[in-house]
């Protein structure tokens, strides 16, 4: 479809939905819903088994994009290495700007998240609350990652952990 090619998607290709993160573009379908034609990208997430149609129209205004540049996710481990910044404000409202930051989209949010919340091993634990962002974002992260470097989701995390080791 000519409107497909005009976004820059085509079926194949990994895309980024910030809400959802990494998903591949599996076909695009023609629908009339209460007699409205719509045009929908139909994106397959496979690590949460989940189907998802973008009406062509909302592609911009949902954040929908294609995978980051390698100078984006160069900036986002080399934000992995810097100090982590936490505000001494209350933890459901930390929680909440992380979780924002987690559902932009942005590379570089998520590795903040990331930074923020790691933990060495000589370090106290986290909380269930703080440790489940973290898999989140971490997550985000590594899909991300292994989606632009072709190799799968662990060895992805495992080469963030090692950033984040060398900290």
């Amino acid at each position: 479809m000519a409107i497909a090619k005009s976004l820059g998607f085509e079926i194949g290709d990994y895309v980024v939905y910030p809400k959802h993160g990494v998903g591949r573009v599996v076909e695009v379908q023609h629908q009339e819903i209460a007699g409205v034609p719509l045009d929908l990208f139909v994106l397959r997430f496979e690590k949460e088994r989940m189907t998802l149609r973008v009406p062509m129209n909302k592609v911009e205004s949902v954040g929908m994009r294609k995978l980051s540049s390698q100078a984006t996710m160069n900036e986002a481990l080399t934000t992995l290495k810097g100090k982590p910044r936490i505000k001494r404000t209350m933890w459901s409202r930390r929680a909440q700007e992380y979780e924002a930051k987690i559902n932009s989209g942005d590379l570089v949010s998520i590795a903040e998240v990331v930074r923020d919340l790691h933990r060495a091993e000589d370090q106290p634990e986290q909380s269930y609350s703080e440790r489940q962002i973290y898999e989140a974002a971490i997550g985000r992260l590594a899909r991300e990652l292994a989606a632009m470097e072709n190799i799968d989701e662990p060895a992805a995390q495992q080469k963030i952990e090692l950033v984040l080791k060398a900290a």
